[in-house]
């Protein structure tokens, strides 16, 4: 890996904004927390519309075939490394790191590493469906068929997703040193050892205050209060509210047990392997 950008890549809902605010607050070092409102132009998303627009000879976003979008994607990517001159570029993805139609979906030619979120998709599915307005039996099902892709948008350009045990496993099933991969769980449990992993990728662990500092900065308290007094342009229409409740095993109390059986079943592989399934489904 030799390029410059490093990709801020998960499963939609699982922690890329919590990720991101932490990154922001650790890399400016603000006075005080930095504003969500800065996030979205701070990072670049390889979703944004005006990177695919100088290639579409004027056609607007929804009458271009989802393949073409997708093919597009080398040279997007190259564009988004080439705007920045010198240092990193930090760039959201909810792409799997794959090929869809022979078409790679991230361009690894330009990438320096990447930071990975992953979350126990019995929680994803509550945010999925609120995000999305689904009902729990959809967002189980959406998250868990392969074909699953989000289609173009005056915001985002469309985007595969796939299900979830695919999506994870293909940004985490081969290890790399430049690959951080963490769990949502573990930013809620053990938030310094766990974000630290983060800080050493950037190669700023040290020293240790800053990394503190930018974990309190970007606390889901921090954000949720932002988002209440100035709100965030990222929450769906759909929504109350982006910050929702920002806690683990919040489906013991929402999902039935039918429903459980449900997601362990199609994602049983990947929960497995990062100990999400509870012990009455094993």
């Amino acid at each position: 890996m030799a390029g410059n950008i490093v990709w801020l890549a998960s499963y939609p809902k699982s922690g890329n904004t919590w990720m991101r605010a932490f990154i922001y607050n650790l890399v400016e070092q603000p006075a005080r927390p930095g504003r969500i409102a800065e996030l979205p132009t701070w990072f670049e998303s390889e979703a944004k519309p005006r990177w695919y627009e100088p290639y579409l000879g004027g056609r607007p976003l929804d009458e271009v075939p989802f393949e073409e979008m997708v093919a597009l994607r080398m040279a997007v990517h190259r564009d988004i490394a080439a705007s920045r001159e010198r240092g990193s570029v930090f760039v959201k993805t909810h792409n799997q790191l794959a090929y869809y139609e022979g078409h790679a979906l991230h361009n690894t030619a330009v990438m320096a590493g990447a930071v990975v979120v992953v979350r126990n998709p019995l929680d994803v599915t509550l945010s999925m469906a609120d995000h999305f307005g689904l009902s729990i039996d959809e967002a189980i099902e959406f998250m868990g068929n392969p074909q699953t892709a989000a289609p173009s948008t005056v915001e985002n350009v469309a985007s595969f997703l796939g299900s979830w045990a695919e999506h994870v496993e293909s940004w985490t099933a081969t290890p790399h040193p430049q690959i951080v991969v963490v769990r949502y769980e573990d930013l809620l449990d053990k938030p310094l050892k766990a974000f630290m992993k983060v800080a050493r990728l950037l190669g700023r662990d040290k020293p240790r205050k800053p990394v503190q500092r930018a974990i309190e900065f970007s606390s889901f308290r921090v954000l949720k209060q932002q988002e209440a007094k100035e709100g965030f342009v990222e929450r769906s229409p759909a929504s109350k509210a982006f910050f929702r409740k920002g806690r683990k095993n919040q489906w013991m109390e929402a999902l039935s047990d039918a429903q459980v059986a449900r997601v362990v079943e199609l994602q049983r592989a990947q929960m497995e392997r990062f100990g999400y399934v509870p012990p009455r489904f094993r």
